[in-house]
Parts: C-alpha cells; sequence; structure tokens
C-alpha cells in the first residue's frame, strides 16, 4: 500500500497572480506526478495548511483539482486552515467535538488524522479532549500497527523561527498520549516546509517538505529584535512522500517536483547487472 503525503500547499497566497497562482502551478505539479509516475498512490493525505487564509474560495479550488482522481483523499486542517472551510468543501470528512481527527483503516494499518489547530495561533495545539481522544484510540487497539499524521510537529528541529518551545503544553499531552504505545510506527507531519527526520518517544518522526515554496535551511539562532537579511523562503521544486506499508513494515520515500531527465533505464543491456543485483539477495 502506498500512502502519498502532500503538506502545505497554500492556496490562495496570492490569488491575483497571472496567468495562475504559483501555490496553484506546484499543486498541479505535484498532482501531475502522483498520476502520471510510476508510484500511484492507493490514498492521499493533505497534512494541513491547504489554504493560506481558511477562506471557502480557496479550498473549493483545492477540492476542484482533487476531484476525480483514481484514489480516496483525506484532507487535514494546519494552523492557516479553518476547519469550517475545510468540511464545506471536503463534507467526507470525519469530525467530531468540534475537532476534525479521525481513523482510517486500510492493508491491516491504522491511520490517525490528528488536528492540531488553535485558531489564530501559528503553532500547534493539543488540548485534553484531542489528546483524550488519541489515548482511547490507541488503548482500543494495541496490536494494530497505527500511522500518525499531525500539522504541527511535536519537536524543534533548529529552524529557529519555525519551531516550538520544547517544553509547551500541547506538546507534553501529546506525548502522554503516546508513550508507551508500541503499535506507532511512525508520526508524520508537515507545518516546517522542510523534510527532516527524528523520534518522539521512540517513535520515528518525519516532516514532509511543502508543495508551497520551501523554507530556506539555516539552522542559526534568529533575534526576533534584529532582522539579519537571511534568506528565509526559497524556489526549491516543490516535494511531498510516498509512504510504503507491506503488511510489516513502513518505508519512507521523499522526490522532489521538477524537470529531471532519467540518465539510466532497463533495457537488455544493463539487464546483467540487474540479474546480478537479484542474485545476491539469495
Amino acid at each position: 500500500m502506498l500512502i502519498a503525503q502532500l503538506t502545505d500547499i497554500h492556496i490562495g497566497f496570492d490569488p491575483d497572480e497571472e496567468p495562475e497562482e504559483l501555490n496553484l502551478r506546484r499543486f498541479r505539479a505535484t498532482l501531475a506526478r502522483l498520476l502520471g509516475g510510476p508510484n500511484r498512490p492507493d490514498m492521499l493525505v493533505l497534512s494541513g495548511d491547504i489554504t493560506d487564509n481558511g477562506d471557502i474560495e480557496s479550498f473549493e479550488d483545492a477540492a476542484a483539482l482533487l476531484s476525480g482522481l483514481p484514489f480516496p483523499v483525506w484532507p487535514m486542517v494546519g494552523n492557516h486552515d479553518t476547519r469550517e472551510a475545510l468540511l464545506h468543501a471536503f463534507p467526507q470528512v470525519p469530525h467530531e467535538d468540534g475537532f476534525i481527527h479521525y481513523a482510517l483503516e486500510a492493508g491491516g494499518l491504522r491511520i490517525l488524522m490528528l488536528d492540531t489547530l488553535e485558531p489564530g495561533r501559528h503553532g500547534g495545539a493539543f488540548c485534553a479532549a484531542r489528546a483524550a481522544w488519541l489515548s482511547a484510540q490507541l488503548a482500543g487497539h494495541p496490536d494494530t500497527p497505527t500511522l500518525i499524521f499531525m500539522h504541527h510537529p511535536p519537536v524543534v528541529s533548529g529552524i529557529d523561527w519555525m519551531d516550538p518551545a520544547p517544553d509547551e503544553g500541547w506538546i507534553e499531552r501529546f506525548r502522554g498520549a503516546v508513550e508507551g504505545h508500541r503499535q506507532i510506527a511512525a508520526i508524520h507531519c508537515g507545518h516546517l516546509h522542510r523534510p527532516l527526520s527524528t523520534t518522539f518517544c521512540g517513535i520515528p518522526l518525519n516532516v514532509t517538505g511543502s508543495v508551497a515554496p520551501l523554507v530556506a535551511m539555516d539552522l542559526r539562532r534568529v533575534d526576533a529584535d534584529r532582522p539579519d537579511g537571511r534568506d528565509l523562503i526559497t524556489t526549491e521544486p516543490p516535494s511531498y512522500a510516498l509512504h510504503r506499508w507491506d503488511g510489516t513494515a513502513l518505508v519512507s520515500h521523499y522526490e522532489q517536483v521538477s524537470g529531471w531527465h532519467a540518465l539510466a533505464h532497463y533495457t537488455d543491456k544493463l539487464q546483467p547487472m540487474i540479474h546480478e543485483m537479484f542474485g545476491e539477495r539469495e
């Protein structure tokens, strides 16, 4: 089973741009790669910041581009989104007690989609009610391999202006909900606009790079009172993830969407090399 993850699309950032908004063009290119490449997914997760302003029109633009895809689409809210507009554009999405969190099951894998939005706040949120929901989901299925998607990473990346404080209350509540649950195969996030790999409570945690322009790779401290001219946003190509689940192991692949060319093809000329590599498995 292949789960595609697209995150931080930010439709509506510059809706009047001609001939078409840059973020819409990047979104189209990424969807074209999913549909036209060799690795068509079984489902698509949109892990938040689908829009830039949370408005209904931007969500409708996103839904229009996603309509007719040959696989299901499961969106989540990020800090730039609004729950109301997301549910307007994607009425099939489950929600409960005012939060857009829900569970999916596919291929023997349980997939938990979390809601880390607090309106008006850039950083994450995970209140007692959401922690209780997650704890109950994990306690109710202790033997089912589980994958968690959430918009905000509960870790400090070193990209100072995007990071939470390490001891924020929402992170501690999330820690309390997942700690000790060995069925969690991985946690996958967005928000940072850069790929990242680490662990959280001993669980593999990865961040997928954004579809919208990426955040610059700069790990120096930021002085909020002293602008230093550093790069903040770059023109790096859109990126996305493919999470491959074979019933036992989860492996995540990350790809940039750009105009590269293949330098080698599987032809008769290279068949001996392929034979040799397969022979080493014996």
